[in-house]
């Protein structure tokens, strides 16, 4: 019995080693070596302060920052620890409810709109999607301009600077990350009140 008991233990044994540590262990090491901003979560820092993951949605609801995809998640929009849909399906009243609270927002503060891209009224399989398509990015460029007292052709070269290309040139499609977006316009701000302050001593 011990003579096949043992050569079972043996491979239990190496597999656990193989599998348990020695894989794993190589594999964290090569991930903090050659991808360490990804493997920790892709962590975006202001200063000493961590503010967000360029993987994860923020709910910006302002009109002076450009709106992301709705969220689905529960109880709060963009919550990591409930990533999913709705599951709805298009008929569903309560995903028109959403789509349609999403357009009157829109309308609240750039009049009727105009043919809207789908992904500014959805929300993604995941409900933490932090991009949008360039045209969903392009629709809000006046709002965000306006708001901000800038040129539109200054909204449109920072939308243009964080439209990511399609992966590989292959994968998927071009995309605008938002919270990168919205703090880009946010450290603009800050540089051109600071010069302000500057030239007015």
């Amino acid at each position: 019995m011990w003579e096949q008991l043992r050569p079972a233990l043996v491979v239990i044994a190496a597999l656990t080693g193989l599998t348990g540590i020695v894989y794993p262990s190589a594999v964290t090491v090569v991930a903090q070596v050659a991808f360490h901003h990804q493997a920790n979560g892709s962590l975006i820092r202001r200063g000493n302060r961590t503010v967000a993951s360029a993987l994860i949605g923020q709910a910006f609801t302002k009109p002076e920052y450009f709106w992301g995809r709705l969220s689905a998640t529960a109880p709060v929009p963009y919550n990591a620890a409930a990533s999913g849909g709705s599951n709805y399906g298009p008929l569903h009243p309560a995903l028109q409810a959403a789509a349609q609270a999403r357009i009157d927002a829109l309308r609240q503060y750039d009049g009727p709109p105009a043919d809207l891209p789908v992904d500014l009224v959805t929300s993604s399989a995941s409900g933490l999607d932090p991009q949008i398509s360039p045209a969903a990015a392009d629709c809000q460029v006046t709002r965000v301009a306006r708001f901000r007292g800038w040129p539109e052709d200054e909204v449109r070269r920072l939308v243009r600077q964080h439209t990511e290309r399609r992966t590989w040139g292959l994968l998927g499609e071009p995309r605008v990350n938002v919270l990168q977006l919205n703090l880009a316009l946010d450290a603009r701000q800050l540089n051109e009140s600071v010069n302000q302050s500057l030239s007015s001593r």
